[in-house]
């Protein structure tokens, strides 16, 4: 049997760090691989051939010679996931979807899929294999019972390009003791974690020391769920480490009660772990108590935060709003926090009910649902809930002015130093060689800092390390996290007002270069309102080179300078001058994530279009483009390790990072 497993593109979010991809590390394209993928590859009968595109770093086959096709997906990538399963099966495979969030809703993929797989996979992958080659698989896999971890296998990391991500992910465990009301992980894994062999563990790190791999991410969603085996890890890995010489830099994701145990903190520290992420989530005793979070409340957050910091480790923060108990001073008080704290990596969403969760099921019975939004990302300006004690427009308008705030030149530096008088012996690790760490820096200079202009120079050079040189990879990952974020926010969090006028006369000078064509009938010009504004640029009929020429760099400056999307519909591609069209699309090609085409099936072999970079919306040639509607990172097909993070309800492989 021939497989082909599919993780479908995530829009980009904060933790997509798309900026830094870009233009500042070299050869990467994404954070972390699909490690879900990995191990069902590993799942499948030993005489089939199985291959793995991750629609993040390389394009989908559009006619791949397989015997079926599997679609794993996330929430945020729900919208990409129904149009791939869309797509292959009306091409004849036989398609069968899985992942996190068909675990949690497999209702909604029943339509669009030839089989459905619910849950984690260890057990029912297999009997799906059984099944379809005995020719009687059935429409839908449910795992009902408890899955041993022991019986998952090592990934095929050989199936993955790693070295296009900048971390390696291993997991030990799932499941999360705690009962945060908004977490969908003790739905999908149980509030009893479940740990691999210690054995399952060296054998994955060979594999990826083998590989070349330095820098690995623990995806468990809290990895000492269970204290007494997370302790029996830290000591292997410590073990591990210092036998092959310390080869791997670890980050993982934990409770923050993990700085009331000095034990573990020791541990953590011996086993080479540089940072962790932490679901601090509000500053507001009240807020934490009402949504379950009560591990928090056990000493003053600032501490907890700074013990972290006195053991090298850095961290990565969680936080959210719009709890029953928030206001719009939350706001302001979050603030304080993360700066006092000098938290970099400040991941602060708007609640979001997920399904299935103890907060849905409250919510949905109060009438405080608001349509939509419950599978995606909570780090846009949205909700799909109605907060309590402020609107919901008042919200998210200050909501957008807190993320301006935290992303200035001074306040990024700020945070720096503040970290910097508590994190002074740290144990990150940069995974690049020298040349690579050196060019990095490099790019920080000519393409972060100097844009900035002299201030911004300025507060660069008085945050660096003079007399503890040791910091200085932390100091130049946080410039790279802190402007990452800042572009992201600057293009997807953006207010009205002065934007809108912006994009208006970006609009403007983009109809101005197709006037004549656009009077002809040859080309026609839509503005799309939406949460994010959508361009549509349909070519009809006979357009020369010219045309092209001219629209170009408008469209380039169109997408640099606001945070809008672009469609483009190439209806009649033969009468096109393909090669401006290449020109055009090569332009484009920073802003890929932004950008959709649309090709009618039977000519898509004259252009064809990395779907890695851009969004190729594959529709038929009757059927709508999904523009903006479409948003396209670990499709834990089959849950096999689906993480999501117990902290909030962002996606995995769209999760913290260090850089470089």
């Amino acid at each position: 049997m021939r497989l082909l497993l599919i993780n479908p593109r995530f829009p980009e979010s904060f933790w997509s760090f798309q900026w830094a991809i870009q233009e500042i590390l070299p050869g990467k394209r994404a954070v972390n691989p699909p490690l879900g993928l990995a191990t069902l590859a590993a799942l499948c009968p030993p005489d089939w051939e199985v291959h793995i595109v991750d629609e993040n770093v390389e394009a989908v086959p559009l006619a791949p010679v397989a015997d079926l096709v599997g679609i794993g997906g996330m929430g945020v990538q729900l919208p990409r996931q129904r149009e791939l399963l869309v797509y292959y099966r009306r091409c004849g495979y036989y398609v069968v979807a899985g992942g996190s969030y068909a675990s949690l809703c497999p209702e909604e993929y029943a339509p669009l899929a030839d089989t459905v797989i619910a849950g984690e996979a260890e057990y029912i992958w297999k009997q799906f294999c059984q099944d379809f080659e005995r020719g009687v698989p059935q429409p839908c896999y449910r795992e009902t019972g408890t899955v041993a971890l022991a019986d998952s296998p090592v990934p095929r990391f050989d199936l993955l390009k790693l070295d296009r991500y900048s971390y390696a992910t291993l997991q030990y465990s799932r499941g999360c003791p705690f009962r945060c009301e908004f977490c969908d992980i003790i739905v999908m894994f149980g509030r009893r974690p479940r740990v691999k062999r210690l054995e399952q563990v060296g054998r994955e790190l060979d594999a990826l020391r083998q590989a070349g791999i330095r820098s690995v991410f623990f995806v468990d969603d809290n990895l000492i769920g269970h204290r007494a085996q997370a302790k029996a890890l830290l000591r292997f890995l410590q073990h591990y480490q210092a036998e092959h010489r310390y080869p791997f830099s670890f980050g993982t994701e934990v409770s923050l009660d993990l700085a009331q145990d000095r034990e573990l903190l020791d541990l953590f520290r011996a086993a080479n772990f540089g940072w962790v992420f932490v679901g601090i989530e509000s500053t507001d005793p009240a807020s934490l108590k009402e949504t379950g979070k009560t591990q928090n409340l056990r000493e003053d957050l600032l501490t907890s935060v700074r013990r972290l910091y006195a053991y090298g480790i850095d961290v990565l923060g969680g936080f959210i709003i719009g709890f029953d108990h928030d206001t719009l001073e939350t706001f302001e008080h979050q603030y304080r926090f993360i700066t006092e704290a000098g938290i970099q990596s400040a991941m602060i969403g708007l609640l979001t009910a997920l399904p299935r969760t103890p907060l849905y099921a409250r919510l949905q019975q109060e009438g405080r649902l608001l349509p939509g939004g419950g599978a995606g990302d909570n780090t846009r300006a949205g909700t799909n809930i109605v907060p309590k004690h402020m609107s919901a427009e008042a919200m998210v308008a200050a909501y957008q002015a807190l993320y301006r705030r935290l992303l200035g030149d001074r306040e990024i530096a700020r945070r720096i130093r503040n970290k910097g008088r508590f994190l002074r012996a740290p144990r990150y690790q940069s995974g690049y060689a020298t040349a690579d760490r050196l060019r990095i820096i490099a790019r920080l200079l000519i393409k972060g800092i100097l844009p900035g202009g002299v201030a911004r120079l300025g507060r660069f050079l008085r945050t660096l390390p003079v007399f503890a040189p040791a910091r200085l990879p932390l100091v130049i990952s946080d410039w790279i996290i802190g402007l990452s974020m800042r572009e992201f926010a600057r293009r997807h969090l953006a207010g009205t007002g002065p934007a809108r006028a912006g994009l208006e006369r970006r609009v403007a000078a983009v109809r101005a270069a197709l006037a004549g064509s656009l009077a002809q009938g040859n080309v026609t010009l839509a503005l799309r309102e939406a949460a994010v504004p959508n361009l549509v640029l349909s070519f009809r009929g006979l357009v020369d080179g010219r045309l092209f020429r001219r629209a170009t760099p408008r469209l380039t400056r169109l997408l640099q300078h606001t945070g809008a999307s672009l469609t483009l519909r190439l209806d009649r591609l033969p009468a096109l001058p393909l090669e401006d069209v290449r020109c055009l699309l090569r332009r484009l090609a920073r802003y890929g994530d932004r950008v959709f085409v649309v090709i009618v099936e039977r000519w898509r072999g004259l252009l064809p279009v990395d779907a890695s970079v851009f969004h190729l919306v594959l529709t038929g040639p009757d059927e709508r483009a999904p523009g903006t509607g479409m948003s396209a990172q670990t499709p834990d097909f089959g849950v096999a390790p689906t993480v999501r993070t117990a902290a909030a309800t962002h996606e995995p492989e769209n999760r913290p990072a260090r850089f470089p």
